[in-house]
């Protein structure tokens, strides 16, 4: 049995954990879902995404800082960001930190899966 690639989604939005959720477990991923900064750091400590799908703006710590937090320790994780505001001063700053692309909130779904399966292709 091959082991399947790990995917985490942040968002504090439920609606889009949940749409993003089951694509990508359809697609074949093993999907993990955070709301907030500070569970999203517990897993990706615990199960080491391949990849996470970071929105830009949380509640309390922002997905700039998760981003940091993340990379820190984990340079090899990958990291795709959302943003519903057109920051361009936020975007750039996630790519300095090691986001490999971003998608403006609303995305279109296809691109997005297309981005993940480059990044994080399926064994």
């Amino acid at each position: 049995m091959t082991k399947k690639q790990k995917l985490l989604i942040v968002d504090d939005q439920f609606g889009i954990r949940i749409l993003l959720n089951e694509i990508f477990e359809k697609e074949g991923y093993q999907t993990f879902q955070a709301a907030n900064g500070a569970n999203a750091l517990q897993i990706v400590e615990k199960e080491k995404p391949g990849l996470v799908i970071l929105d830009m703006k949380i509640p309390g710590m922002d997905g700039l800082e998760i981003l940091k937090r993340i990379k820190k320790d984990n340079k090899e994780i990958k990291v795709i960001i959302m943003t519903a505001y057109g920051e361009l001063d936020m975007i750039k700053e996630a790519v300095d930190y090691g986001a490999i692309t971003h998608f403006a909130k609303p995305f279109d779904i296809d691109e997005v899966i297309e981005a993940v399966k480059k990044e994080l292709p399926l064994e």
